[in-house]
C-alpha cells in the first residue's frame, strides 16, 4: 500500500460543502482507503483578486500508481464543474498530489513531491496536523518552513476534522 497525502481546496459554490464531498468521494474505490483528515481552514488566496478559500489536507493509502491516482483525483475534480481558465484563479475544487510515498516524479503531468508545498501554509499546517513531523525527500522536515511563512497568521480553523467515512464493500 502506498502512502499518499492529497491538498483540497475551494472557494466556489459553497467551498466548504465541495471540500467535506470530496473528502467522501475520494475513497470511492476498493484501491483507496481514507487514513487521516486535517481540520478545514479558511485561508487566503494566492493570485487573482478571488473570495478565500477552504482548504484541507487528507492522507490515503492506495495500490494506484502515481498517474492512476492523479487521473481519479481530476475525475472528481471534474464532478465538481473544475474549470481550468486562470492560473490561480477561483475553483470549484482543487485537489493537489503533494506526497506518493517518498517518491520524486517530475513528469509533464505530474511533479511530486508537490513543488510548492514547503511555501504555502495553507499545505503545510493541515498536512503538519495530520504528520507533525512529516520529512519529504527535497525538503527535509516541513514544520522548518511553516514557521517562516508569514501568511501563516491568516489561516483560520472554520471545523475540526470530518470523521472518516465508514467503509462499504465495493461491489
Amino acid at each position: 500500500m502506498n502512502i499518499v497525502y492529497l491538498s483540497l481546496g475551494s472557494n466556489l459554490n459553497d467551498p466548504l460543502l465541495q471540500v467535506k464531498t470530496a473528502i467522501k468521494e475520494i475513497p470511492n474505490s476498493a484501491e483507496i482507503t481514507l487514513l487521516a483528515i486535517s481540520s478545514l481552514y479558511e485561508t487566503p488566496p494566492i493570485g487573482p483578486k478571488q473570495p478565500n478559500f477552504i482548504n484541507a489536507v487528507v492522507k490515503i493509502g492506495t495500490s494506484l500508481s502515481p498517474l492512476q491516482l492523479l487521473e481519479a483525483m481530476q475525475e472528481i475534480e471534474k464532478k465538481h464543474q473544475r474549470e481550468r481558465t486562470i492560473h490561480w484563479g477561483p475553483r470549484t475544487l482543487d485537489i493537489d498530489l503533494l506526497l506518493y510515498n517518498d517518491q520524486k516524479i517530475d513528469i509533464e503531468r505530474l511533479t511530486i513531491p508537490h513543488p510548492f508545498m514547503h511555501e504555502r501554509a495553507f499545505v503545510l499546517l493541515p498536512l503538519l496536523e495530520i504528520e507533525p513531523t512529516l520529512e519529504t525527500p527535497l525538503h527535509g522536515t516541513l514544520s522548518k518552513y511553516l514557521e517562516t511563512l508569514a501568511d501563516r497568521f491568516d489561516i483560520v480553523k472554520v471545523e475540526d476534522p470530518p470523521l472518516i467515512p465508514k467503509v462499504t464493500p465495493h461491489a
